[in-house]
């Protein structure tokens, strides 16, 4: 097996008598680009809501590095490697994207450190690593400029430097693609592969399947709560219980309606 960053054994999640997530159990792979695919209502939310610490699991265990996660909060993981964008931008509109960064690094630091971006404390070491990861990553022509005046492309890839001012080790993705056109959508997928490229796992939730098929090597897919595929970016193709409750399945020797 390889080394795992990430492990998920028997995790199951109910709201109510509503079961969400019934027998979850795949790994993620040190420094791969894992994809977390299904239609909607599968769970895929929910699992990462259990994953970040937002939900507890009901059954099963969640590990990152070896460590059983139960009853860390969400803040106490991202000291530990993990951090998370969202499906919904959620920078500060009013902040320039310099400050907005600099909250990624300052999530780690508890109530002192996040006062450092609205410049209620000295800041010049966390401005300048802020600086220097959107040098990095060919956004240094924002840092000044405030979030909202920005086009949502840029303001997506914002979100994710600000994510890795945590410095994690494993980053996950809620449809980082949502919304965005097929330019934006290249442009984030060459983003995302420099953010891979410089060790960082990635865990991706996803619907636009050219983008995940373009940057994750390996697939994972729920349905109903249930895990129903894990394997290859390739293989995803092929299977046919992902072919019928995801991708749309044609029967052998259907032809193709007028």
């Amino acid at each position: 097996m390889p080394d795992p960053i990430l492990e998920l054994d028997g995790v199951g999640k109910h709201f109510g008598g509503v079961v969400v997530l019934q027998d979850v159990s795949f790994h993620v792979a040190r420094g791969a680009r894992h994809a977390l695919i299904g239609p909607n209502g599968a769970g895929k939310t929910t699992l990462f809501n259990v994953i970040s610490g937002v939900f507890p699991p009901d059954e099963g265990t969640v590990k990152l590095n070896g460590r059983d996660l139960a009853g860390v909060p969400s803040r106490r993981r991202i000291a530990m490697g993990m951090a998370r964008s969202f499906q919904n931008i959620r920078l500060m509109p009013h902040l320039s994207v310099v400050e907005n960064v600099m909250l990624g690094q300052h999530a780690r630091q508890g109530l002192l450190g996040q006062l450092k971006p609205v410049g209620l404390l000295p800041q010049a070491r966390e401005r300048r690593a802020a600086l220097d990861l959107l040098d990095a990553f060919g956004l240094d022509a924002y840092p000044g400029q405030v979030v909202a005046n920005l086009p949502y492309g840029i303001r997506k890839k914002i979100e994710v430097v600000r994510a890795l001012m945590a410095e994690p080790e494993l980053l996950l993705l809620d449809e980082p693609a949502a919304g965005l056109n097929p330019t934006e959508t290249a442009a984030l997928r060459d983003f995302l592969m420099e953010v891979s490229a410089r060790g960082v796992t990635l865990l991706v939730v996803e619907h636009d399947m050219p983008f995940v098929n373009s940057l994750c090597e390996h697939v994972t897919v729920m349905n109903f709560g249930r895990l129903i595929y894990d394997g290859t970016a390739a293989g995803v193709r092929e299977d046919e219980a992902v072919l019928e409750a995801y991708l749309g399945h044609r029967r052998k020797g259907a032809t193709n309606a007028a």
